[in-house]
């Protein structure tokens, strides 16, 4: 695919992927929605682990209200079923890790957005703000979901009511993200967190994602079962048994990912 409003590298097995409308502060259209499931979809054969984040200075400043949009109902309905929720389920559902590296701003569906990856890290001058009922709109793009099961219930509800900025800082505090670093180094940073999760056994860390999400859903005796047969597929790779050699012989392990 030739990719217009975002860009994607592969390196050392960490695919990035760069929301690139810097002079719209990255906001979503629906190209970029299209590219963007496309991306995460398609990250490139010898990917280990995503890392989205933006050009510029935002991270993304959420739905672009000039991208040909009638705000009625209808329409509003039908992007959301359309574009975002293959969108966020490709995100959601991307069997390798995903990291949001959030360098700026995240506003609005941009910063659900942020949030619909495995792990967040945020520069200390990045804030994210539900910014909906600013307009008369509910959070969307998955933040009805994402927000109570990351910051608990009481702030989640805080956040969508007042739409008022959120720090990086308070954010870690809170549980909504990962962590905040600061702004100098912060390339070096999530690049190091990404480089560590290519190199990492997959197989585990695909079941790890499977394993704490249908934790909401189940219960006890459920959840163990789960525990026991996913802990059984990582029983047979290759990838334990060179963890179990490289403990043993006090060395770093070599994974390769199956």
């Amino acid at each position: 695919m030739n990719y217009q409003t975002i860009r994607l590298s592969l390196r050392d097995g960490v695919a990035v992927i760069t929301l690139n409308r810097p002079d719209k502060m990255n906001a979503l259209n629906s190209q970029m929605r299209a590219e963007l499931l496309h991306a995460f979809r398609n990250p490139g054969e010898d990917a280990r682990a995503i890392v989205m984040t933006g050009q510029g200075r935002a991270f993304c400043s959420g739905q672009d209200l000039g991208d040909r949009v009638n705000l009625n109902q209808a329409d509003l309905e039908r992007v959301l079923r359309d574009e975002y929720e293959p969108m966020l389920k490709a995100i959601y559902d991307c069997p390798l890790p995903t990291i949001s590296a959030v360098n700026g701003p995240a506003a609005g569906a941009g910063a659900n957005l942020a949030l619909a990856a495995d792990v967040v890290i945020a520069a200390d001058s990045a804030v994210f703000l539900q910014a909906f009922t600013r307009i008369g709109l509910i959070p969307d793009a998955g933040g009805t979901y994402w927000l109570p099961r990351q910051m608990g219930f009481a702030k989640a509800m805080g956040a969508a009511l007042f739409a008022e900025p959120i720090g990086a800082r308070q954010a870690a505090d809170w549980g909504m993200i990962w962590e905040a670093v600061p702004d100098e180094g912060f390339r070096d940073h999530w690049w190091g967190r990404a480089a560590h999760l290519a190199s990492g056994p997959t197989v585990a860390y695909r079941n790890v994602k499977k394993a704490l999400r249908a934790t909401y859903d189940n219960g006890l005796a459920e959840q163990l079962d789960l525990e026991a047969s996913l802990q059984g597929e990582c029983g047979v790779t290759r990838d334990f048994q060179e963890g179990v050699m490289a403990f043993l012989e006090k060395r770093a392990p070599d994974y390769e990912g199956r």
